[in-house]
C-alpha cells in the first residue's frame, strides 16, 4: 500500500499580514493546510519543497467574496440581458479563494439547483465555494422545498437571500421577514452553520426599516442578518452604521466604476472612522458578474452594466492608498470579517497554522502575483495557471 504524499510549498521571506501585521515570515504549506509560520524555516532535505521567494512582497490571506452571481445576473430587459456564467480564472485572478454564490431577480431561468451545481464545479476545480438558497422573492426558491432543509442538509448552503426596499422584490411584510429569518436560524442550528439571511437592499424609502422592526419586535438576534449594498446611497449608509452600532454586520459593495472610488469608498471610510463603529462588523463584497441596471424615477430600465469580481481587489487597493484606515483593517473587510459572518473562521480568512492554505502574494503596488487556494497554486505572476474545464 502506497503512503499518501503531500505537496510541500514554502513561501520564503514575505511581509506577512494574517491579517494583523506580523513582519517578515516564512509560511510552510503541507498539502491544503498551513503547516508552520516562522522565521527562516529549515525544511528537511528529504522533502521535496517548492520554494516561492516573497522577498520584498506582501503575504496576505486569500480574499473572501460574500456576494457573486456565479450563474450571471440580470434578465430585467429580457433574455438577451442575462449575464453569462463566470469562469474559474476570473475569480482566482481577482485574488478570491472563497466565494459565495447568489441568485438575483431571476429565479425562473436560473435555479438554486443550477447554482449548487456551479458551486460544486468550482469546488472540483480547486476553489472554496458556498451559496445562499433563495433569491429576491417569496416564496423562496429552494432545492429541498424549504429554506431550513436546504441550510441544514446541504453542505454548500450557508444561508438564504432575500430582497427588501426594492421595486423588484416581493414587498414582504415584517412578519414574513421574521418567519424567513426563523427558518434560516433553525436550519443553521441543525446544520451547525451561520444560517445567514443575506438581505439585498434597494433604493426604496423603507431602507433597513424592516430589519430594525424584526429585531425590535421578535427574538431573532441581529446577527442573523447581513444586509448588503449598504453603500448604495447616503441614507442607507447612515442606517447601516446604526445597524452596526447595535451589533449587526453590514456589507458594502465595492464600486465597479473607478470614478466612484473617491466619492464612495473614501466617504464611506470617513463615515466609519468618525462614527467609531466596530470595524469587525463590516465586510465588503463585489456583486461580481451581476447585472447593475439603472432605472428612472418611473421604474423604467434605462441602462445596464455588469459587476466585476476584480472590483474587490481594486477597492482594497484604493482604500489602502487613501490612508483612511490601516492596511490590516482594510484587509479584514475581505478576509477575517467575512469568514466570521459565514461561520468558517476556524479555517478561512486568516494565515495561521492548521488553517486552509488560502494565500495571496502581492507586490508593493498591491498587484496579485501568486494565488494559492487550499495549497494549490492557481495564479502565478498574475495569470491563472489553473483554468476551468471549458476555459
Amino acid at each position: 500500500m502506497m503512503k499518501p504524499t503531500f505537496q510541500f510549498k514554502l513561501i520564503r521571506s514575505g511581509y506577512l499580514y494574517d491579517p494583523k501585521e506580523r513582519g517578515v515570515k516564512d509560511v510552510l504549506i503541507a498539502g491544503d493546510r498551513i503547516a508552520r509560520i516562522g522565521e527562516a524555516i529549515d525544511v528537511s532535505k528529504s522533502l521535496e519543497v517548492s520554494v516561492f521567494d516573497a522577498s520584498g512582497r506582501i503575504v496576505v490571506p486569500g480574499f473572501i467574496d460574500l456576494h457573486v452571481h456565479l450563474l450571471g445576473g440580470g434578465g430585467e430587459a429580457g433574455p438577451a440581458s442575462r449575464v453569462p456564467e463566470i469562469s474559474l480564472s476570473k475569480i482566482t485572478e481577482a485574488g478570491i479563494t472563497t466565494v459565495v454564490g447568489v441568485l438575483g431577480t431571476d429565479n425562473i431561468a436560473r435555479s438554486p439547483e443550477a447554482l449548487l451545481t456551479k458551486v460544486k464545479a468550482l469546488r472540483a476545480e480547486g476553489l472554496s465555494a458556498y451559496m445562499y438558497t433563495g433569491s429576491y422573492h417569496l416564496p423562496s426558491a429552494t432545492i429541498t422545498g424549504s429554506v431550513k432543509r436546504d441550510i441544514a442538509l446541504i453542505e454548500e448552503v450557508v444561508g438564504v437571500k432575500i430582497a427588501i426596499s426594492d421595486h423588484r422584490a416581493s414587498q414582504l411584510t415584517v412578519h414574513e421577514l421574521a418567519r424567513l429569518a426563523s427558518e434560516a436560524r433553525f436550519g443553521g442550528m441543525l446544520g451547525q452553520k451561520a444560517g445567514l439571511v443575506h438581505v439585498h437592499l434597494g433604493d426604496g424609502s423603507r431602507g433597513l426599516g424592516p430589519l430594525f422592526e424584526v429585531i425590535e419586535k421578535t427574538e431573532i438576534p441581529i446577527g442573523q442578518f447581513l444586509p448588503t449594498h449598504i453603500s448604495r446611497n447616503p441614507s442607507l449608509l447612515k442606517q447601516g452604521i446604526e445597524f452596526a452600532k447595535r451589533g449587526g454586520g453590514i456589507d458594502i459593495t465595492a464600486p465597479s466604476d473607478s470614478s466612484r472610488w473617491e466619492t464612495d469608498l473614501l466617504s464611506i471610510s470617513k463615515e466609519f472612522r468618525e462614527s467609531g463603529i466596530d470595524l469587525t462588523k463590516i465586510t465588503m463584497s463585489s456583486d461580481g458578474n451581476g447585472s447593475m441596471p439603472k432605472f428612472d424615477a418611473k421604474g423604467q430600465l434605462i441602462a445596464l452594466a455588469t459587476g466585476e469580481v476584480a472590483s474587490l481587489r481594486k477597492a482594497f487597493k484604493a482604500l489602502v492608498e487613501s490612508d483612511m484606515l490601516p492596511f490590516s483593517d482594510v484587509l479584514r473587510l475581505i478576509t477575517s470579517n467575512p469568514a466570521e459572518r459565514l461561520g468558517i473562521a476556524d479555517q478561512k480568512g486568516r494565515i495561521r497554522e492548521g488553517a486552509d492554505a488560502d494565500i495571496l502574494i502581492l507586490d508593493k503596488d498591491l498587484r496579485i502575483k501568486q494565488v494559492f487556494a487550499k495549497g494549490q497554486l492557481m495564479v502565478d505572476e498574475g495569470e491563472a495557471v489553473v483554468k476551468g474545464t471549458f476555459e
